[in-house]
C-alpha cells in the first residue's frame, strides 16, 4: 500500500490563533484547524467558549505526515513556543478555554507526550514547573469559519503584530529545519 497513513495532534496553547499560526508552517503539517476540545458541552461556540463555561479549550487539530515529521518533533515545537508554567493563561489571554493542553488521539500519543513532558520539565528550557495537561481528546469541534486562517488572513491586525508575529518568529529561528520554506 503506497497511500500515505496521515496522523492528528490535537494542541491548546492559548489562543487557538497562535496555535494554528506557529504549526501550519511545520513540513509534513498538510492541515490545520482551529477548535475546541476537552469541554462538556456539546457543539460549543466562539462566544460561549470565551466567556469560559463549557470547560472547552482553544486549541488546533493537525493533520501530518509522521514519515516527513514525528509527533515528537510537533511536541518539540509546542514546548517553545507557548509558555507551558502558567495555569488557564498564556500572555494577557487568561481562562481554562487558554489552558496549555495536548490532546492526546491514541496511548503511543499519550505516553510520548508524558514523556516529553517530564523530559522538558526536567530540563533548563522552563524556569516554573510545566502546568500543561495531557488528556485524551474525547471530541473535537471545528472554530467557526472566520477563525481559520486567521493569522495569514489577518497579519495587519494588532493581535497578529503584536502577539502572533513573535510566536511565529521564534517558530522561525528555533525550528527553521522543520520548515515548509527552504530557508525559513
Amino acid at each position: 500500500m503506497n497511500k500515505t497513513q496521515t496522523q492528528k495532534a490535537t494542541f491548546g496553547a492559548g489562543c487557538f490563533w497562535c496555535v494554528e499560526a506557529v504549526f501550519q508552517d511545520l513540513k509534513g503539517v498538510s492541515n490545520v484547524i482551529s477548535g475546541y476540545a476537552g469541554g462538556h458541552v456539546e457543539n460549543p461556540d466562539y462566544e460561549n467558549v470565551c466567556n469560559g463555561t463549557t470547560g472547552h479549550a482553544e486549541v488546533a487539530q493537525l493533520t501530518f505526515d509522521p514519515k516527513i515529521i514525528t509527533y515528537q518533533q510537533l511536541l518539540d515545537v509546542f514546548w517553545h513556543v507557548h509558555d507551558p508554567t502558567t495555569l488557564n493563561r498564556q500572555g494577557a489571554d487568561v481562562g481554562t478555554q487558554y489552558r496549555s493542553v495536548i490532546f492526546y488521539h491514541d496511548e503511543a500519543q499519550r505516553q510520548l507526550a508524558e514523556t516529553s513532558k517530564q523530559a522538558t520539565d526536567a530540563s533548563d528550557l522552563w524556569k516554573n514547573p510545566i502546568m500543561t495537561e495531557i488528556s485524551p481528546l474525547i471530541k473535537f469541534y471545528p472554530a467557526e469559519g472566520y477563525h481559520q486562517n486567521y493569522y495569514k488572513n489577518n497579519a495587519g491586525q494588532g493581535y497578529c503584530s503584536m502577539v502572533i508575529a513573535p510566536k511565529v518568529q521564534k517558530l522561525y529561528r528555533e525550528f527553521g529545519h522543520l520548515l515548509k520554506t527552504a530557508n525559513g
